[in-house]
C-alpha cells in the first residue's frame, strides 16, 4: 500500500493536517503516518490540539524542541531523514511556513521523494521574515503545490511556477472551523470567564518581531490596554510572550488595566468558543486572519505585511502595523460600528481536505471519490 507521510510541528499545522488525515482515510486506500517534530513540545501548545481535532497520536515524534532557527531545523532534518529512510513514503506532505516544513522539504529534496505543499503560494514580501523564507523555498522544492486562494496561484505563476504544479483547492484550516463550531458553540468559556457574546475582544502575541523586544511589545501592550478601557481584553499568553512580560516588567499592564486579562492558552475548541463571538480580535497570527475573516469576526492584524492578503481584500482583516496610536484608532473605529466588512473567499467552503485527498489519489495513481478542484 502506499504510504503519505504528514508532517507537523505547530498548533496551526495540527488544524490544517487533522481534516486532510480524515478526507485521506474516508476517501482512499492509502497508508498514512503522522510525525510530530516536537516543534511546539507544550502540552497547552501541542497535545490538547490533538484531543480538540480528533487527530490520532502521532506515529513518531521526534521530540525537538526550542532552540534557534538553525539548530531547529538541523536537528528536524537528521531525525526525518532517519523517519523517511525507515518508512519509505510515496508522498510527504507539508503543512504552512513553520521549521518543520522547511526541514522536511529540505530532506525530501536529498532523497529524491515527492513533496506536496498544502497552504501554497502564500507571500509577505518581507525578506526579513523567516516565515517568508520558509515559504519561498518550500514551494520551490515541492511536486504540488495546493494553494488555498486565487493570490496565492497568482504569487506562484509570477515566479515562473509550472502551472501543471499548481492546484486551488481552497483553505483546509476552514475545514477545522466549520467542522468544529457547533462544538464549540456548545462549550461554556464565555460563561466560565464571565463574558457576554459580542461584548470583549481577544487578543494574541506571539511573533518574534513583536514580542522579543521589550519596547515593541512594550508598545502593543500599551494598544492593547487602551481597548481594554471599552470592554474586556481575554489575552492568551504564548509562553514566549509570557517570558518577556515577566523578565522586562511589563506586568504593569495588567495590574493597571484590570480588564486586560490574560489567561493560560488555550485548546483549539475552547478558543474557537472565545474567537468566534469577539467583537474584536487582535492579532500577530497568520491562521487566525483567516479564522476571524471566515467567522465574520473584526480583526485587526498587528503587523506590517500580511501574507494573507485576501483576509483584508475580501475579508474582515486590517493590517495596522505595530504603531500603538494607529493600532489605538483603528480598535475604536471598530468598536464605533464603523470597521470594515467583509464576505468569505471562493473555496473556503470546507471541502479543501477532500480535494487535497482526490489530488493526492491522482497524483500516486490510486483510486477515489473526486470531487471538483481547479489548477491554475
Amino acid at each position: 500500500m502506499k504510504k503519505v507521510i504528514h508532517i507537523v510541528g505547530a498548533r496551526p499545522n495540527f488544524m490544517k493536517v487533522a481534516p486532510i488525515y480524515r478526507a485521506i482515510a474516508e476517501r482512499t486506500p492509502l497508508e498514512q503516518i503522522l510525525v510530530h517534530t516536537g516543534q511546539h513540545y507544550d502540552a497547552k501548545m501541542s497535545d490538547v490540539f490533538f484531543a480538540d481535532l480528533g487527530l490520532p497520536a502521532p506515529d513518531v515524534h521526534l521530540g525537538i524542541g526550542s532552540g534557534s532557527h538553525a539548530q531547529q531545523t538541523a536537528r528536524m532534518m537528521v531525525e526525518l531523514e532517519k523517519v523517511f529512510l525507515a518508512h519509505p513514503p510515496a508522498l510527504v506532505s507539508v503543512v504552512g511556513d513553520v521549521n518543520s516544513t522547511i526541514a522536511a522539504a529540505l530532506v525530501t529534496s536529498k532523497l529524491g521523494i515527492p513533496l506536496a505543499h498544502v497552504e501554497a503560494g502564500l507571500r509577505s514580501y518581507s525578506p526579513h521574515q523567516p516565515e517568508e523564507i520558509n515559504r519561498l523555498v518550500t514551494d520551490r522544492l515541492s511536486d504540488l503545490l495546493l494553494t488555498p486562494s486565487r493570490d496565492a496561484d497568482a504569487n506562484l505563476l509570477k515566479e515562473g511556477t509550472d502551472p501543471a504544479r499548481i492546484h486551488f483547492v481552497g483553505n483546509v484550516m476552514i475545514d477545522s472551523l466549520f467542522a468544529s463550531r457547533e462544538k464549540a458553540d456548545k462549550l461554556p468559556v464565555l460563561k466560565d470567564l464571565g463574558l457576554i457574546p459580542h461584548g470583549y475582544a481577544v487578543c494574541t502575541l506571539h511573533r518574534p518581531s513583536n514580542v522579543d523586544d521589550p519596547k515593541t511589545l512594550g508598545g502593543l501592550l500599551s494598544a492593547v490596554a487602551h481597548v481594554a478601557t471599552r470592554l474586556p481584553v481575554i489575552f492568551p499568553v504564548h509562553p514566549r510572550t509570557r517570558k518577556v512580560i515577566s523578565e522586562h516588567g511589563l506586568n504593569t499592564w495588567f495590574e493597571r488595566t484590570p480588564s486586560l486579562r490574560p489567561v493560560e492558552p488555550m485548546g483549539y475548541l475552547d478558543f474557537l468558543a472565545l474567537t468566534s463571538k469577539a467583537r474584536l480580535v487582535l492579532t500577530d497570527s497568520g491562521g487566525l486572519q483567516e479564522e476571524t475573516t471566515a467567522m465574520g469576526v473584526p480583526c485587526l492584524t498587528l503587523r506590517e505585511q500580511t501574507e494573507r492578503p485576501i483576509t483584508v481584500e475580501e475579508g474582515s482583516n486590517e493590517v495596522v502595523g505595530t504603531d500603538p496610536v494607529r493600532i489605538r484608532l483603528a480598535a475604536d473605529r471598530v468598536l464605533d460600528g464603523e470597521g470594515k466588512q467583509g464576505r468569505v473567499p471562493e473555496f473556503w467552503d470546507g471541502r479543501a481536505a477532500e480535494r487535497i485527498a482526490d489530488l493526492f489519489a491522482s497524483f500516486l495513481g490510486v483510486e477515489d471519490r473526486p470531487i471538483q478542484a481547479a489548477s491554475a
